[in-house]
């Protein structure tokens, strides 16, 4: 799993790469805590390159959400492929997360 930061347009954006399980979460949420510390900038979870997410990897994702409405950003989630989007489906996360 491989996790970039950068910033763009304004914006926060990560940049996820591979499959986010158990295995991979630990290390994942420490490479996307500078989108916990930003402030007055909205949050895009590219995952063009996301092949999987797993329950660990949707709290790191439900925490990134919580932590940035309490700051009043927003959380948008790009280019989910049709596995990732059943799983967002089915977890009702779909409902929650602004695709994109």
């Amino acid at each position: 799993m491989q996790t970039s930061i950068l910033e763009q347009d304004g914006n926060m954006v990560a940049i996820l790469e591979g499959r986010l399980d158990a295995v991979a979460a630990q290390e994942t949420e420490k490479a996307m805590q500078p989108l916990c510390e930003c402030e007055g900038k909205d949050i895009i979870i590219d995952c063009t390159h996301l092949e999987y997410i797993s329950s660990a990897g949707l709290r790191i994702f439900l925490r990134i959400l919580q932590n940035a409405q309490g700051k009043g950003q927003q959380v948008f989630i790009k280019n989910i492929n049709d596995t990732v989007r059943a799983v967002f489906a089915m977890t009702g996360f779909i409902n929650i997360f602004k695709l994109i």
